[in-house]
């Protein structure tokens, strides 16, 4: 791969959001965030995280501004943030061979912190924006693993299309690649935000949980037949196929959350009511399905001729404040400078 920064101090990256079709939920590692099993998901083409990384020697401390807001590290929480992402960029400086301390401007397209995989975005283009200004030259599969010690999920936002995670013991053998550009279906996740709060217990949180909960071992044996079956469903583009599976595999995913110790509950009323919508609207002939990541929002399952009829039954529901249609997406991307070179470019 050519070097994609045409400075070494400053570079902008663009990475989607994901939606897990088979979850990714609990780590072998939690420092080095190694899942248990593999994962499958689709980009999301209007959710998504531009990220601006400018490393300068006047800087004392990395800075961290997201959504016009700078974080201060007088505050705690926003300490926690700044101090994440100094520990990710530590490791991309110690492959430059440099200290320089960077300022990172981050804006996202949707609500964060709501179950729409924000952290997933932010990381992947953090750590594309980061390489390139830093001139190294990494390639899909590093960057994938760069991101996913940042976040589990965000090594699903580097390559493009659909996309498999896969487990490994290792770190050099936990990376994702795609299983299918995103060209090869017309298939889209409509997410209806019915709430745009924080959720209490972060992802993080849920992970560090999993094997607490009795039913953890078997929803990880079960995990190779639906990994196999959601992979099938894109293949053939059977889009009931895939909606059975997902479905299958939400309501199980949660009901981990929700039997670990302690319990960790990220629906609230509008979901379960959504829920049960979804599944009146596809008894009625509407070709729907959901699947759920952790917090309320739901995201349903289409493909693209049946969209607009999604958005408008949704529009009709007054506990949903917004809705937000994606097809797949390009994986990460620079945009610039040295736009058109970066992971993704070619397909961007």
């Amino acid at each position: 791969m050519p070097n994609p920064a045409t400075s070494p101090s400053t570079a902008t990256a663009r990475a989607p959001s994901n939606i897990a079709f088979v979850k990714y939920w609990g780590n072998l590692d939690d420092a080095a965030r190694l899942p248990f099993n593999d994962s499958i998901s689709m980009n999301l083409s209007a959710a998504h995280t531009t990220t601006t990384v400018t490393f300068d020697t006047a800087l004392r401390t990395d800075t961290l501004t997201i959504d016009g807001r700078a974080y201060n590290p007088q505050h705690a929480a926003d300490a926690v943030a700044i101090a994440r992402v100094t520990h990710h960029l530590d490791s991309l400086r110690g492959l430059a061979g440099t200290t320089d301390r960077a300022a990172v401007v981050s804006v996202n397209s949707f609500p964060m912190g709501t179950g729409i995989a924000s952290s997933a975005s932010a990381f992947a283009a953090l750590s594309v924006a980061a390489a390139a200004a830093l001139g190294l030259a990494l390639d899909e599969r590093a960057l994938s693993t760069v991101a996913r010690r940042g976040s589990g999920s965000a090594a699903r936002s580097v390559p493009d299309g659909f996309v498999r995670w896969y487990a490994a013991a290792t770190d050099h053998d936990s990376f994702a690649a795609s299983i299918a550009p995103a060209t090869h279906w017309d298939l889209h996740d409509v997410v209806a935000i019915v709430s745009r709060a924080h959720k209490a217990v972060g992802s993080g949180g849920g992970h560090a949980l999993a094997a607490s909960s009795p039913l953890f071992a078997e929803r990880i044996a079960r995990l190779p037949a639906r990994l196999a079956a959601v992979e099938a469903a894109i293949a053939a583009r059977d889009v009931a196929a895939l909606g059975e599976q997902i479905e299958a595999e939400a309501l199980e995913l949660h009901a981990v959350a929700m039997t670990s110790r302690p319990a960790v509950l990220y629906w609230d009323g509008a979901t379960i009511e959504l829920l049960h919508h979804v599944r009146r609207w596809r008894a009625d002939g509407l070709a729907v399905w959901f699947t759920l990541d952790a917090g309320p929002n739901v995201h349903l399952i289409c493909e693209g001729h049946v969209a607009p009829a999604v958005a408008a039954a949704l529009a009709h529901l007054p506990y949903v404040e917004s809705s937000l249609d994606n097809s797949p997406a390009a994986g990460a991307r620079i945009i610039g400078p040295g736009e058109g070179r970066g992971p993704g470019a070619e397909h961007a």
